[in-house]
């Protein structure tokens, strides 16, 4: 497929190749969604932790002798039962990691592409050419390019004007394409790639 590539006002500066393996494949809705649910599952800590009544600090001594007394016997003040006692059954550490074949996750991220470019929400530009940092130039190039909704910019070369550029703005965030995942695309609305990038992704997600 033909893909245009833009530059900062704009306009239609030169026409990339790419394979239609990667950006027009039919999208596999299913495999899309085990790998969403596989990337936000993966994002749990697991770190929630309550303390046991051995874990909870005194309540070494047993509170009163096993007969005699009237009372329902006890063998510690940090009891489950009792105010400042320990946690019966809480919960402890949990890897809460899944895993998809590498094969699973390609299509994933195949599939991903081909949503965003039937749907026209793929574009590709030259460079965003910002000569300082700037938060409103780079608000006003969002809007040159037609660039609606929430827009994710996926860059190649690092361009610290750009990245700053673009850290106070809420509708338009960056990714690095080496580390793009199908879980960022499905959240933009539009997707803006540096030509390097796309080429890059190009390569990497053919079959």
């Amino acid at each position: 497929m033909k893909k245009s590539v833009l530059d900062n006002k704009g306009k239609k500066v030169e026409e990339i190749t790419l394979h239609d393996e990667v950006f027009k494949i039919e999208p596999n809705n299913n495999v899309l969604a085990q790998y969403i649910r596989v990337y936000t599952t993966n994002q749990r800590t697991g770190t929630s932790k309550t303390k046991s009544k051995g874990e909870v600090a005194g309540g070494g001594a047993k509170p009163w002798r096993q007969k005699g007394t009237g009372r329902a016997r006890a063998g510690s003040s940090r009891s489950p039962i009792w105010v400042h006692g320990g946690v019966a059954h809480g919960p402890l550490p949990k890897d809460w990691t899944l895993k998809l074949p590498k094969k699973m996750k390609k299509l994933a991220m195949r599939s991903a592409l081909s949503l965003k470019e039937t749907a026209d929400a793929l574009f590709v530009v030259n460079g965003l050419g910002m000569d300082k940092i700037s938060t409103s130039a780079m608000s006003a190039a969002v809007k040159t390019l037609g660039l609606k909704g929430s827009v994710l910019y996926v860059w190649n070369k690092k361009d610290e004007k750009v990245m700053k550029s673009i850290s106070n703005l809420t509708n338009i965030r960056a990714a690095y394409a080496g580390s793009l995942n199908p879980y960022d695309l499905i959240s933009a609305k539009t997707v803006l790639f540096e030509k390097d990038a796309v080429l890059d992704i190009n390569e990497r997600f053919k079959k």
